[in-house]
């Protein structure tokens, strides 16, 4: 396989809310540059991306797809990410790895929610921005009102290089303020061709003003082109371009472009802006890791010839084996090596290196710094494992989870299901960090605990399709939370012979309630020469051990400061005796500290027309809904409330019938708190 310079590399990821059109933005990425031969349309269920059966069937995108297109004379390897809230979890890990990012807005409904999340993500991870407005030739189009909500809601800094020629039924190109050409795209080639002209006189004056601007918000973040806008000497388009690629990487612009991914238009100059605008690896600063022994800080920068370093960002069952997704940072990954995984302190070897094209794949032998490749033959390692040499050990930043808002009771049909199920359900968990599964100790039961609805019925559809294990699923439940009210203080005793060996230790513990969010802290005020620090550290392990398991419902507790308050070791005293001991007198008080219930509370988004507001917010009352704020915006109502989990199930069965099927919803989980 030819090497490529790694500054002719762009990882980059499509981000936007559920319909905005990334993967047929991607789809035709893929046709314009020969990765793929005909255009895939989600809507007929032939996107190249969406290539599982469940994401064809719904017309949405469940998981991010990895693929790698040559253009020009740049690599682009691109990863397509889910725009529905209950699969956050797919775009979080993929925006860990990526340089760059292209930000999808429907010009019609302008900034979604979603679009917010995963715009927010992205920023976590200070990753550099293109935003492309898309569905221009729709009704209600409105560029300008999409780019205002792009400061307003995202606290975005928009430079707008394109202006659409015309809106709606009558878009039919776009003005590059950079080069003052009009773009015209050929429908008959199936925007292949296409034309770059003078621009039309009745648009040449909001051209030169718009182009005016672009310069000044430039000058702006750029000393270079201040100078030469001051001096009003004229700015070449190399120079331009090279500022407005310095702000772009530095996160203090976001180029907009627009375009219709639908009818063919604009993709072009947004793959000349991912090239032009986005960084290599070799433009952001290098990854910081530590030695996993001594803590010391390390650099991962982006040369070959530097001891690997690559991240774990997903794992994915396909065809039955376990196939991981990595990203190399450092160094170089080789078929048939030996490595090293400290997350797990244990050698793994690479039996294969692959190069991704959605579930296609093309085998290669290595991989250098800036790739991302797909590996075979790693029997232990999870999502967010680093890989290394033994001999020069570096540990990656793990990637963040999500806890887990919504459960149902699954069981096998049969008997031969049974044997299946634990084994699919193991599968299922080391792709996706956000599913859980346990068993209920009281009912017996398989609890799967997911993200929402939709995640959880996709998971029971493909053990169905692609493991033929049938289940029957019980109702949805949510998944609490537990809290005190007030402080309260317990003392239990521990003293039992265990094979032999006599253990005995007595604890004093105060808890109290922190504020909502805090987490739960544990603290001693025992002094070390009373009890020694192995003791301590039994008795932080059994009390914050016991708060798994709260004494309402057994949900899980938090918020609880805990206090060591007291303790009376003896001859006799052991790790075990004080762990066991810590749990109890922690159980004691939190049992005495007037104990609750806590449930998730989500915010909701609800699009409908004016027509059916006030049944709409009823209903959202009756579910013991709260409304925040309530906007009008092309030609719908936007209503944010916050309301209980509990009371949503069904709710999009319940909105459609109530709005004759106009109204649309997302929701996303905001905080746990008092029902």
């Amino acid at each position: 396989m030819k090497k490529t310079k790694i500054n002719a590399i762009r990882n980059i990821g499509i981000i936007a809310h559920i319909d905005a059109g990334k993967t047929t933005v991607t789809e035709r990425i893929l046709f314009y540059t020969g990765r793929s031969h005909k255009l895939g349309e989600v809507h007929d269920g032939e996107a190249v991306m969406d290539w599982m059966p469940d994401e064809q069937e719904r017309g949405i995108t469940i998981t991010s797809a990895v693929t790698t297109c040559p253009y020009k004379d740049i690599e682009i390897h691109l990863i397509d990410t889910p725009g529905h809230v209950d699969f956050t979890i797919e775009v979080e890990r993929s925006l860990r790895v990526l340089d760059g990012a292209v930000g999808v807005f429907s010009a019609v409904e302008g900034v979604e929610p979603q679009s917010e999340t995963v715009w927010r993500q992205a920023d976590k991870y200070h990753v550099p921005k293109i935003a492309f407005l898309n569905k221009m030739d729709r009704i209600g189009a409105d560029f300008f009102a999409t780019v205002e909500m792009m400061k307003t809601k995202l606290g975005a800094h928009p430079l707008v290089l394109q202006l659409p020629v015309g809106m709606g039924e009558d878009f039919q190109g776009v003005i590059d303020l950079v080069r003052m050409q009009q773009i015209r795209w050929d429908e008959s080639s199936l925007g292949i061709l296409f034309t770059s002209g003078p621009i039309p006189a009745e648009w040449a004056d909001q051209a030169a003003d718009h182009r005016e601007r672009l310069i000044e918000t430039v000058a702006e973040q750029d000393d270079a082109l201040m100078e030469a806008f001051v001096a009003e000497t004229p700015i070449e388009e190399a120079q331009l371009l090279a500022a407005i690629r310095r702000a772009t990487i530095q996160l203090k612009l976001v180029p907009v472009l627009c375009g219709s991914a639908l009818k063919n238009k604009g993709i072009q100059p947004l793959l000349d802006a991912v090239a032009q605008f986005l960084p290599s690896p070799a433009d952001i600063p290098p990854a910081r890791g530590m030695h996993p022994e001594t803590g010391d800080a390390i650099e991962c920068h982006p040369r070959d010839t530097d001891p690997l370093a690559a991240l774990i960002f997903k794992v994915s069952m396909m065809e039955g084996r376990k196939l991981c997704f990595v990203r190399v940072y450092s160094g170089r990954l080789r078929a048939g090596s030996e490595l090293y995984n400290p997350s797990l302190k244990r050698k793994e070897k690479v039996a294969r290196i692959l190069l991704m094209h959605a579930n296609k794949r093309e085998r290669i032998e290595e991989s250098g710094a800036g790739s991302i490749v797909g590996v075979v033959g790693l029997k232990d390692a999870s999502t967010g494992d680093t890989l290394c040499t033994a001999e020069q050990p570096v540990l990656l930043e793990k990637i963040e989870s999500y806890e887990p808002v919504i459960s149902i009771a699954i069981e096998p049909k049969t008997h031969g299901d049974q044997e299946k199920m634990d084994e699919v359900l193991e599968k299922f968990t080391a792709e996706d960090p956000t599913l859980r599964v346990r068993k209920d100790e009281d009912t017996g039961q398989t609890i799967l605990s997911g993200m929402g609805e939709l995640h959880l019925e996709i998971i029971t559809s493909r053990m169905q399709r692609e493991f033929s294990t049938n289940v029957n699923v019980g109702k949805p439940q949510v998944v609490y939370r537990e809290a005190i009210a007030g402080p309260a203080r317990a003392t239990a005793a521990f003293d039992r012979e265990i094979a032999g060996q006599r253990h005995f230790a007595e604890v004093s513990l105060h808890v109290a309630p922190l504020p909502r969010g805090a987490g739960s802290g544990f603290t001693s005020t025992v002094p070390v020469e009373t009890l020694p620090a192995a003791f301590v550290d039994a008795v932080r392990k059994g009390a914050l051990g016991a708060l798994e398991s709260g004494p309402v419902s057994g949900y899980p507790a938090v918020d609880v400061e805990i206090r060591l308050t007291g303790a009376a070791p003896k001859d006799t005293s052991t790790e075990l005796a004080f762990t066991v001991a810590a749990s109890m007198a922690c159980k004691e008080a939190l049992s005495r500290g007037n104990p609750f219930l806590l449930e998730p509370i989500m915010i909701t988004e609800i699009l409908v027309p004016e027509a059916y507001l006030g049944e709409v917010i009823g209903d959202l009352n009756a579910r013991s809904g709260k409304i925040e704020s309530i906007e009008h915006k092309l030609g719908v109502q936007v209503i944010t409330a916050t309301v209980p989990l509990s009371r949503m199930f069904g709710y999009s069965t319940a909105l459609r019938s109530a709005t004759q099927g106009r109204g649309t919803f997302s929701m996303h989980f905001k905080r746990f708190d008092r029902p």
